[in-house]
């Protein structure tokens, strides 16, 4: 069954600030704010390189830089390298299960303290969660599409994966685990599970988010080969180029 709703969509660009990626840039974005926003029209955002948070999509719309390229994985043909087998092995363990976006202490918890590790660690600047903002984030706009996969190691959630099911795969678009388990490298793992979950569906790709190829935050996505890069920034009924 195909939804019905034709949602009402607000269109709005951000001035001009500071980029967060890249050191003396300047980063402009765009946005649709779109309520009960239909699946059919989610997936041809995320292929036109949208990305989703809660009922906001955004793209950048910088006037003198294009380095946020969109990436796919490929993962019909992924192959799993010998290292991807032993981190799989590491999680032999670890469990998880699919289910609507929700929120609870323990979100909220390791939501912090993953922030504060990577505050530390790289350098993230630090925005305190509350339930509202979290709510607003990850919960609103999931539609029938938006899941979260949460991961355990016996009974303690160790990391949440915020993702929305497409016709074609599945767009990732957040990640966040505990730092007490970081030596079980589940960053790399969600995104093993993700393609595997898609070579199930016999579906082929995983909207990764955008790669920056100067952005150590960013730049670890082109490791997952094969993949496609969005070559343009398609408007209105302008066709995506992928390559």
């Amino acid at each position: 069954m195909t939804d019905r709703i034709s949602p009402k969509i607000i269109e709005f660009s951000t001035l001009s600030t500071e980029c967060s990626y890249l050191k003396d840039q300047l980063s402009r974005m765009q946005y649709k704010y779109i309520e009960q926003c239909p699946s059919k029209l989610n997936d041809e955002l995320v292929e036109k390189g949208w990305r989703r948070f809660g009922n906001y999509y955004s793209r950048p719309q910088c006037s003198t830089c294009n380095e946020c390229k969109s990436l796919r994985i490929d993962a019909k043909n992924y192959k799993f390298s010998r290292n991807a087998r032993r981190t799989i092995r590491k999680n032999s363990d670890t469990t998880f299960t699919i289910q609507k976006p929700t929120i609870s202490n323990e979100h909220l918890e390791i939501y912090e303290k993953y922030h504060r590790f990577m505050e530390k660690k790289k350098g993230w600047k630090h925005y305190e969660i509350r339930p509202k903002s979290y709510y607003e984030l990850y919960l609103a706009g999931a539609g029938k599409f938006g899941k979260e996969i949460l991961y355990f190691i016996g009974d303690r959630l160790v990391a949440v994966d915020l993702v929305d099911f497409l016709d074609d795969g599945l767009s990732s678009i957040y990640f966040f685990y505990d730092p007490d388990f970081s030596d079980f490298s589940l960053g790399r793992y969600s995104i093993y599970m993700q393609i595997q979950l898609v070579k199930n569906f016999n579906l082929r790709w995983i909207y990764l988010g955008y790669y920056v190829k100067d952005c150590p935050s960013l730049n670890y996505k082109e490791r997952y080969k094969p993949y496609e890069i969005l070559q343009n920034n398609p408007s209105g009924g302008e066709e995506d180029i992928w390559e």
